[in-house]
């Protein structure tokens, strides 16, 4: 589906240098830096972001493209640094972690406001926090707060008093974080968009309806002018920012562009200044176009994988669902398929992960995958019902890509096991709601890492984890994940949560990692710098 677009756009072709820092999808319009002494700087940066947002509340908002847009808007206590990836301080200039790892005090900037008359103070810290964990708002990632003591408790109704969570107003200054655990990524969190600071005093009287506040007070570098529905939303520098003036870029402009062919045009026609993901770019160019200078590769905290419904016979066999995984040459997958430099998945955890190395996992293995399905009763797939693979519809090259994986995977269990292999497409909403409620066999699935650890992908296939959606459970592995998050010890961490991935990819295997995705985006560098890749993209 092709947005309507208006006509004309703002065009900046004339300009020779636009000095910006984006710090990274989480802080992607954060544009810092210094303009070309003797160059005037843009009124208005166009960037594609991708469809319109479902939401601006950092409470509700779940996909990447969102967060871009919640994290320029609202900053937590740490923030993302643009080349490393790793938390530096935002709203807190400076914190302290007591000896045992369990307790933060963090101590926020002097001169924070809302605006002019209105301070950002620790108790709104602890009203952000409280919010995400109310049950009645209904945050999909109110588990990101779970590390904070007693919160999960609060956020499933087991305890009615929000004092009781591990966070306090010290003083106005002051917000001091008790842990049920140490938590080796927790400043990684704090920069997360559901640990963003909002405007609770606004929030009580408007509710649902208090991003269309205008104008909206917000706690990091820009505030809303305007959101046209489906067609852009317009950014304008906070004048109340704590770092306000390295805050160059006065307007943002984000498309709400989902067709990568409209994106492509509009760029080369001068229309769009930047570009973000490479679901952005038409599948069947993108070899071409990574070979020009404005078109930039790299690789981030991404794996696309399946999943498994271990709760259906016969994949609540361990044999069958090895079986699967090893009859499939992803390779072959990345070859036919994709045009990125992709890197084969046999493990979960991308490589480049802080003092982690991954087991092995699963390669391509025909002859043992025939065997262990034989194992299973289904000698040469003889007897082995028919499944489906569930897969969501999308427009464009992502879409594409989609469907021809989907025909891969179907051929090489054809060919290797002699199973028959439906492909259904559901449309986002909808297979999104399939997954939850196990109504599927085998299922597209794909995980981008929220902070730069490897417990962001870890702990997904835990009992208790909302976005299992397997319904695989193995007690040693919660048992592992839990102890090496407890673990102080770097090595003795990352030995523990080695030992968890084995039994996730190489024994009880309810997910098949395929490969591991790699980040494009588009923009002229003879225009634009500042734009640093990172491994959190």
């Amino acid at each position: 589906m092709i947005l309507p677009i208006p006509n004309p756009f703002p065009s900046f072709s004339w300009i020779k240098h636009i000095s910006l820092a984006i710090a990274c999808a989480l802080l992607c319009l954060l544009i810092n830096g210094c303009g070309i002494e003797g160059r005037p700087e843009p009124e208005v940066l166009t960037v594609i972001n991708g469809p319109d947002p479902e939401s601006l509340d950092p409470a509700l908002v779940t996909s990447q493209a969102d967060g871009r847009i919640v994290s320029s808007l609202f900053e937590g206590l740490t923030r993302i640094d643009p080349k490393t990836g790793a938390a530096i301080p935002g709203l807190a200039e400076n914190w302290t972690l007591s000896e045992d790892g369990r307790t933060y005090t963090f101590h926020l900037r002097p001169g924070l406001r809302w605006w002019k008359e209105r301070p950002i103070t620790a108790q709104d810290v602890v009203d952000s926090w409280i919010r995400v964990l109310n049950p009645e708002t209904a945050s999909a990632y109110s588990g990101q707060l779970y590390f904070i003591e007693n919160a999960e408790a609060f956020n499933r109704g087991e305890s009615a008093d929000p004092s009781s969570v591990g966070v306090k107003a010290v003083d106005n200054q002051t917000v001091e974080v008790r842990l049920r655990a140490p938590t080796p990524f927790f400043l990684e969190l704090c920069a997360f968009w559901t640990y963003a600071i909002t405007p609770n005093f606004i929030i009580e009287s408007m509710e649902e309806r208090w991003v269309h506040q205008r104008p909206l007070p917000t706690s990091g570098p820009y505030t809303i002018l305007n959101w046209k529905v489906n067609d852009r939303i317009e950014l304008k520098k906070n004048p109340y920012y704590w770092d306000q003036s390295n805050t160059q870029t006065e307007r943002v402009d984000l498309l709400a562009i989902g067709s990568p062919n409209t994106a492509l045009n509009l760029y080369e026609s001068g229309r769009a200044d930047v570009v973000w993901d490479k679901t952005l770019i038409p599948n069947e160019l993108l070899d071409i176009l990574l070979k020009r200078p404005d078109f930039h590769r790299f690789d981030y905290l991404g794996t696309f994988f399946l999943r498994y419904n271990t709760t259906r016979p016969p994949l609540d066999d361990a044999r069958v669902r090895r079986a699967l995984t090893l009859a499939l040459d992803k390779e072959r997958i990345i070859q036919r398929t994709l045009k990125g430099g992709e890197q084969v998945a046999d493990h979960f955890c991308p490589p480049g992960l802080p003092n982690y190395k991954s087991p092995e996992g699963l390669d391509h293995h025909p002859e043992l995958a025939r065997q262990l399905l034989a194992d299973a009763g289904f000698p040469n797939g003889e007897g082995f019902p028919k499944m489906v693979y569930l897969f969501n519809a999308a427009s464009g090259g992502g879409g594409k890509t989609d469907d021809k994986i989907a025909v891969e995977l179907m051929e090489m269990w054809k060919e290797i096991l002699g199973i028959e292999i439906e492909l259904k497409r559901m449309e986002w909403k909808a297979y999104l709601a399939a997954q939850s409620a196990l109504e599927y066999d085998i299922s597209r699935s794909s995980w981008i890492g929220d902070y730069n650890d490897p417990n962001t992908f870890l702990d997904l296939f835990q009992t208790d984890n909302r976005n299992n959606r397997t319904g695989w459970s193995n007690s040693e592995y919660d048992r592992l994940i839990n102890e090496a998050n407890r673990q102080l010890n770097p090595e003795k961490r990352s030995a523990l949560l080695k030992e968890a991935e084995s039994i996730l990819v190489e024994e009880g295997v309810p997910i098949a990692p395929i490969h591991f995705y790699v980040g494009v985006n588009y923009f002229d560098p003879e225009k634009i710098s500042g734009i640093y890749p990172n491994i959190i993209d």
